[in-house]
């Protein structure tokens, strides 16, 4: 096959000829892989990414972080917990007006998918990943109990709206099929791939080869969500199916409430374009980006670029000043989804220094000691700024916040089932159950979303003195 003269043209004028160094080595499957792969890149895009990485030292980019960490306040528009009769007052009505928008059919969730469990030592989708404290249902199946139970007691679907990378798009789909869609109507969901980009040379504008038939590349972040749902039409499946509210969680995070209706509900109530999920940092030192106002705009500041004077600070009460962990859990209005889209709104690229596997000038491949490539991502919290009002509100994190991020320690399947323990647990407690000391109890959604659903249903006097899963 014949390498098109038009991609020869384009490789040229934008110093990328290398990429079809091999090209008359490959096979014809090959030539047609590397040839997709060519047709897909946005070399302007590229072109302006490698003036912003060159235009910018670390020490300039650091400078300005730090200037805008130095402005940052707590969240101006934030909903603490509930401590009063009136807070609580007002939160039970936030659940009413929640409830009412599942009813109405005007709630869709979106789960964001693409990444695999690598981390983990798990060499497959890291919704596939086994969680549950007793049963060892995967990551996937918690989610879509509590979606199928959710839209079961609001007698009105919720469509979900997955989002996938190339690296996890086949095994994800796969993997529903496998499972008749964990119970939810197949017609419900919808799974979207996400964008991916190049890998370039951090020293030069080269962008790396992974074999000689394929280019290294990595997903576009979870702000690429934005293009995703645009360029596959899902922004217009949404509105077809008259939804007007999304629900947005990561793959992660078993114990996120789906759908909250408290959470949608002040959503729906103030207007809100964007709404976040916060819960207060374990200590200044954790590795999660924090919600603050800065100059009177919404915004998150990575903990990377929080100086640790700035996120040691303290109030007059002696708690952290800038407290507010992010927790990934957001509530959008499809209106302002739509609007990002009509106004061509392209959130910034985030540089990342990486090791990346490539091939070396003479078609070596090459496992680097160091970082060596630079990665480009977006994020979806870089739409707040966009947003006219832009909502947060704290979450109970022991309730709410255990994801599953690393194989030990903080943060690990370990942490994670523990906090399932402890939460089931405590709801039989409440409900007068007695459970015998190291019993564990695993409670599906199927069977009770919350600690009231439970009291309700569960027998008088039950009593627990072996592992269960209540389903």
């Amino acid at each position: 096959m014949q390498l098109p003269q038009s991609i020869q043209d384009t490789l040229a004028s934008y110093g990328q000829t290398h990429l079809v160094t091999w090209w008359d080595d490959l096979n014809d499957a090959q030539q047609q892989a590397l040839l997709a792969q060519l047709e897909e890149i946005d070399f302007p895009l590229m072109e302006r990414l490698f003036a912003q990485r060159d235009a910018s030292s670390a020490d300039s980019a650091a400078q300005s972080s730090h200037d805008r960490a130095a402005k940052a306040e707590p969240p101006e528009n934030l909903l603490r917990l509930p401590k009063t009769d009136a807070d609580r007052s007002e939160w039970n009505a936030a659940e009413s007006r929640g409830l009412a928008l599942l009813q109405a059919g005007k709630v869709g969730a979106i789960l964001v998918a693409g990444g695999q469990g690598t981390r983990l030592g798990f060499d497959k989708p890291k919704g596939m990943f086994p969680i549950g404290p007793v049963s060892n249902k995967m990551l996937f199946q918690m989610h879509c109990e509590q979606l199928a139970a959710r839209s079961r007691d609001a007698e009105a679907p919720i469509p979900y709206f997955i989002m996938t990378s190339a690296a996890t798009h086949a095994d994800t789909v796969a993997c529903f099929e496998e499972n008749n869609w964990f119970g939810l109507p197949k017609g419900d969901v919808y799974f979207f791939q996400q964008g991916s980009m190049p890998a370039v040379d951090h020293r030069e504008k080269k962008i790396l080869l992974a074999e000689k038939h394929r280019i290294a590349t990595s997903p576009d972040g979870h702000g690429g969500i934005l293009k995703a749902l645009a360029q596959t039409g899902m922004l217009d499946v949404m509105r077809d199916r008259g939804l007007e509210y999304l629900y947005y969680h990561q793959v992660d995070n078993p114990t996120a409430i789906m759908c909250d209706p408290v959470f949608l509900g002040f959503h729906e109530q103030t207007g809100s374009d964007m709404s976040t999920k916060v819960v207060a940092k374990e200590s200044a030192a954790e590795k999660m980006g924090v919600m603050v106002s800065v100059d009177g705009q919404t915004e998150i500041i990575e903990y990377s670029d929080l100086p640790d004077e700035r996120a040691q600070a303290t109030d007059d009460e002696g708690n952290l000043l800038l407290w507010a962990g992010n927790t990934a859990i957001h509530a959008f209005s499809l209106a302002f989804l739509e609007r990002l889209k009509r106004d061509g709104i392209d959130l910034p690229y985030h540089i990342a220094h990486k090791p990346v596997p490539c091939l070396n000038d003479d078609g070596a491949p090459v496992e680097p000691d160091d970082k060596n490539a630079n990665k480009f991502e977006q994020f979806i919290f870089d739409a707040l700024p966009e947003a006219a009002t832009a909502l947060v509100v704290e979450a109970d994190r022991d309730r709410e916040f255990n994801p599953v991020k690393n194989a030990e320690g903080k943060d690990s399947p370990a942490t994670s089932r523990d906090a399932m323990i402890r939460l089931h647990r405590q709801w039989l407690q409440d409900a007068g159950a007695e459970v015998a000391d190291g019993v564990v109890v695993e409670i599906s959604p199927l069977y009770a979303l919350d600690a009231r659903q439970l009291a309700a249903k569960l027998p008088p006097n039950a009593r627990f003195d072996s592992d269960t899963v209540l389903e």
